[in-house]
């Protein structure tokens, strides 16, 4: 049987990362009557037992025990997921709430978020284009907010607090398994100390609604494991600008199920904020692409003149 090549294997595991992530409302929407709190603190628990067994297959417990004794990373690590678990909330709130086109707003607005964390905290410079890019997804916030009648605070939030925590993971430079594992890790008291107080107040639908309602509970931690574990291995064997466009793809589901699925209204102005942040988004990822090849170019270019020399002596 012929290999895989491994940057179709990559490409491949992006997209089927992505297509997962833009079908979650689906699968959210099917736990109801549990709350977005609940939901929160059973995919937390159930990652967590899903990431123990991806480690037992893979054995790196030896990098856990490692990262355990690091405590600045450990630091960071609870900080990563202090933000995970607010992104997860008010994710899993939003599709409780019938609020699915906001929610898919927050993560097209993300890139350009996280340009902004790189000039506040990293202090990059901007290119010129990526400044408009910026200006025209500020200029679509003002429209959306108009239109909501207040501040899309679900898709500002969704946005905030995944680039925040992915400005967090980038700095920590830590492994998908034992990441997660650990943040899971985190988080796993309170969430089962919630839920344990759910069951003494007879308020938990785990065990209580259906089977199937209770296997679909658990089930959301594999959900969550299996694309982070796939958007891992395409990252590694990935461009940056392809990972960058497939990612639009999981917006773009959200807000098909949002409109076409649940029926959530998309008035003509809300339609044309998101048209705007599409433009801006275009507009960042062409930049982004004609950066990356000049840079190729140039590489190409000091690559064959560096080898000049070396040619020339092989001929006399």
């Amino acid at each position: 049987m012929e290999a895989v090549d491994p940057l179709r294997r990559g490409y491949l595991s992006a997209l089927t990362a992505n297509v997962l992530w833009g079908v979650f409302p689906l699968y959210f929407h099917a736990l109801r009557p549990a709350g977005a709190v609940e939901v929160l603190a059973h995919r937390v628990v159930w990652s967590l037992l899903s990431m123990v067994l991806v480690l037992v297959v893979i054995r790196r417990w030896r990098s856990v025990r490692d990262l355990l004794r690091q405590r600045k990373r450990m630091a960071g690590l609870a900080a990563a997921a202090v933000l995970i678990a607010v992104n997860w909330g008010v994710y899993i709130f939003a599709v409780n709430t019938d609020r699915v086109v906001e929610a898919s707003l927050g993560y097209f607005i993300n890139p350009l978020f996280v340009i902004l964390l790189g000039v506040l905290i990293l202090r990059e410079r901007l290119r010129t284009l990526q400044w408009v890019a910026l200006g025209i997804g500020a200029v679509a916030v003002v429209i959306l907010s108009v239109d909501y009648g207040r501040l899309p605070w679900i898709a500002l939030t969704l946005a905030a607090s995944f680039g925040c925590y992915g400005l967090v993971k980038k700095r920590l430079g830590l492994p998908a398994a034992e990441g997660l594992f650990l943040e899971s890790g985190v988080l796993m008291l309170p969430a089962l100390l919630y839920l344990l107080w759910l069951t003494t107040n007879h308020q938990s639908t785990f065990g209580t609604v259906s089977a199937w309602h209770s296997v679909m509970l658990a089930g959301s931690g594999v959900l969550t494991a299996v694309p982070l574990l796939l958007f891992a291995e395409a990252a590694n064997r990935v461009p940056l600008s392809g990972l960058g466009i497939l990612q639009y793809l999981t917006p773009t589901l959200q807000l098909i199920i949002g409109v076409a699925v649940f029926s959530e209204p998309l008035p003509p102005v809300r339609l044309a904020g998101f048209v705007i942040v599409w433009c801006a988004l275009a507009l960042f990822s062409w930049d982004a692409f004609r950066t990356a090849r000049r840079n190729r170019a140039d590489r190409g270019r000091a690559a064959s003149t560096a080898n000049e020399p070396a040619a020339v002596g092989a001929t006399e």
